[in-house]
Parts: C-alpha cells; sequence; structure tokens
C-alpha cells in the first residue's frame, strides 16, 4: 500500500523533497497530489514547472535539488522507482485517494499551508489533497500535517486543534540544531525526519538524541 503525499502551496518545498526520497528509500510507494498552489511555490522557490503531462521529469528534477538550489545534488533516477511513485492531479476528483475503498498506508501533507489547514480541519474538499485528507480521517489512517507558516493566528490554531482532536498528527516545520546542523539541508533533513517519525517510516536523516550534552557540537559518528 502507498503513502499519500500532498504539497500544498507553502512555501518549503524541500521539505516535501527530502520526505519523498527518504520514503523511496526506505522501499516505499507514494501516491502523489502537487496543489495548484504549490506549484507556483515550487517554482519560486525551485525555478522548476511541474506539469501534469511530465511530472516524471518533473518530479526528477525536483528531487535532484539539494535545499540550497544546487541542481545534481541527489540521485533521482526514478527509471527503478517510477513504479513506485503514481501521481494524481489535484483537480481529478475521481482518483483513487478520494475513496476510502482505496486502500493506503495514510497520508502526508507536507508543506501544508494555514488554508490548506483551514480546508482539511472543516471538511471542504475543494480539491484532491483536502479530499484525500478527510477520507484518511475518516478511515482512522495516519495523518501527518506539516504546516509551515509564522506567526500563526488563533484561526489557524483553533484548525490545528481540531485536526489534533480528529486523530492526526501537527508537525512544524521547526528544525532543530541539537542533531549538529552544518548545512540548509542538515535542517530540512530533520523537519523531514520528524515527519517520517510521525508516520512511523524508518530513516537515517538526522542524529537523534542521546541524552548527552554537547552531541550537537561534535561531528556525526
Amino acid at each position: 500500500m502507498p503513502w499519500i503525499v500532498g504539497v500544498s502551496g507553502a512555501s518549503g518545498t524541500p521539505y516535501a523533497a527530502a520526505v519523498l526520497r527518504a520514503l523511496l528509500d526506505a522501499g516505499e510507494s507514494v501516491d502523489l497530489v502537487v496543489s495548484r498552489a504549490s506549484r507556483l511555490t515550487l517554482l519560486d522557490e525551485t525555478g522548476i514547472s511541474f506539469r501534469d503531462a511530465h511530472w516524471r521529469d518533473d518530479l526528477r528534477e525536483w528531487l535532484a535539488r539539494g535545499a540550497d538550489g544546487k541542481p545534481g545534488t541527489f540521485a533521482a533516477d526514478l527509471a527503478g522507482e517510477g513504479d513506485r511513485v503514481r501521481y494524481w492531479a489535484a483537480g481529478d476528483l475521481a482518483a483513487g485517494p478520494s475513496s476510502g475503498s482505496y486502500a493506503t498506508k495514510g497520508m502526508l501533507i507536507v508543506p501544508a499551508s494555514t488554508a490548506c489547514v483551514a480546508g482539511v480541519a472543516l471538511g471542504l474538499s475543494k480539491d484532491l489533497l483536502q479530499r484525500a485528507a478527510s477520507v484518511t480521517l475518516k478511515e482512522r489512517r495516519p495523518l501527518v500535517v506539516t504546516v509551515r507558516e509564522t506567526p500563526l493566528n488563533g484561526q489557524t490554531l483553533r484548525h490545528l486543534v481540531a485536526l489534533d482532536e480528529a486523530g492526526a498528527s501537527v508537525v512544524p516545520a521547526s528544525p532543530a540544531f541539537y542533531a549538529g546542523a552544518t548545512h540548509i539541508q542538515d535542517l530540512v533533513d530533520f523537519v523531514a525526519g520528524r515527519v517520517l517519525d510521525a508516520a512511523g517510516v524508518g530513516h537515517g536523516l538526522y542524529r537523534r538524541w542521546k541524552g548527552e550534552i554537547g552531541g550537537g557540537s561534535r561531528p556525526p559518528a
């Protein structure tokens, strides 16, 4: 069964790329939904146009790019992994993830804009991303929402509480420094790793806390 990965319009497309790479590295299958607004964010942050008709080529370029914007940072040959990635257009409300009978392991929304948070909390299902999230909640499957916004107003906070009460895991895109980050990619990988922790997917994206003060200032073993 696949994990659904939804990418909404918030800044933070490198988080989504890190999560997608880690899921594929872990041998997981992915159903990918990229919202219309997130295409503008992706274009702004990376210069990549994500096109329905050329999604494999565009995804390959996206996953190869580092958090600093440098192309070719990661190997992203989808030739052997393409069978484990399925793309669904955000406007396709007849897509597999729109139904509870479509079996998945759960859904990760990375990043999640405040508009996406509101839509999911209120059950609006205005596009496939929001509908898939609503289905994930009603079927009692894991839903991880990685909100990327600051500051948060009271309305968004209430929506996040509603999602928590509905069973979702709210994982703010808040990087930590105890893991010994030396590069922007390390900070991105920490957030991606915490998203995968919430979903119960194994990874090696960051150095975990072991109760040793000063561990973050030492080189990784």
